[in-house]
């Protein structure tokens, strides 16, 4: 039976490999008439690509391929358990960090994209993370267009209170004590999904800084925001705190205002 939302849209569950190789569950959206555009949809931190499933399949009735992904580690990215029914292997001592999702993850996707629709203008979407990593990514001058939902800078000061605070509890006082002691941090605790130690913890230390990722001295991708061509809506930029207040590390030149969705 057709999903709903779904029925005049082909969907099919494929991989597509990390460049290290590593194999990304994803799903292919298509329209059955003409293809016009090629969008990738990259998530949020901690929630699974089949969140997106319905917002694919609108874009694929209107002529869009479309490809959602979950990153390593999550959804169904993580690795399965030798025994049991297909149940997910345990993350611990399972290495991914969000800058490895970046590096590796996001990076092949545009690529796959890009190979496959080359003759077809490209738009990627990015959801928190999924749109503040565009800047980390060496191939990011591969797009020209992009829209951003909620990616603005994650400095937990940034945000409003009683938010703020729940978030500042929920990472340090539980978060961190659970990451540290299981080896993973468990989705139940508050996330709604797994995530590797490595890469909560990279979140933690970013979501924790003034600058965001920009404060990571580690962080050796961030040279890439330089190579950048994306055009994009000021309000839907990351921004990162400045002398004279936050200022985004964006500008609006060649997308309508119309079609973009503001972050808050």
């Amino acid at each position: 039976m057709a999903e709903p939302g779904l029925d005049d849209v082909f969907s099919d569950d494929i991989t597509v490999p990390a460049t290290d190789g590593y194999p990304l569950a994803a799903t292919l959206f298509l329209p059955r008439g003409a293809k016009r555009h090629a969008v990738l949809i990259n998530s949020a931190t901690a929630v699974p690509r089949k969140l997106y499933r319905g917002f694919a399949g609108y874009l694929a009735k209107r002529g869009c391929a479309v490809l959602t992904y979950d990153y390593r580690g999550t959804g169904d990215s993580r690795q399965k358990a030798m025994t049991g029914d297909n149940r997910p292997k345990s993350l611990v001592g399972f290495t991914a960090s969000m800058s490895a999702w970046a590096a590796h993850d996001i990076t092949a996707a545009v690529s796959w994209m890009h190979e496959r629709y080359k003759a077809l203008p490209f738009a990627y979407v990015g959801h928190s993370f999924g749109g503040q990593a565009l800047g980390l990514l060496p191939n990011n001058s591969e797009i020209s267009r992009a829209l951003f939902i909620a990616a603005q800078a994650g400095y937990w000061k940034l945000m409003t209170a009683p938010e703020r605070y729940r978030v500042y509890a929920l990472l340090n006082f539980v978060g961190l004590p659970l990451t540290r002691t299981l080896g993973y941090m468990p989705g139940r605790a508050g996330l709604g999904m797994d995530l590797p130690k490595e890469a909560f913890l990279q979140w933690v230390g970013w979501v924790m800084s003034p600058r965001y990722l920009f404060d990571d001295a580690k962080l050796e991708a961030l040279q890439n925001f330089r190579n950048t061509r994306v055009s994009c809506a000021r309000s839907a930029c990351p921004t990162i705190p400045g002398r004279h207040g936050p200022r985004s590390n964006c500008c609006a030149q060649d997308l309508p205002r119309s079609s973009l969705t503001s972050s808050r």
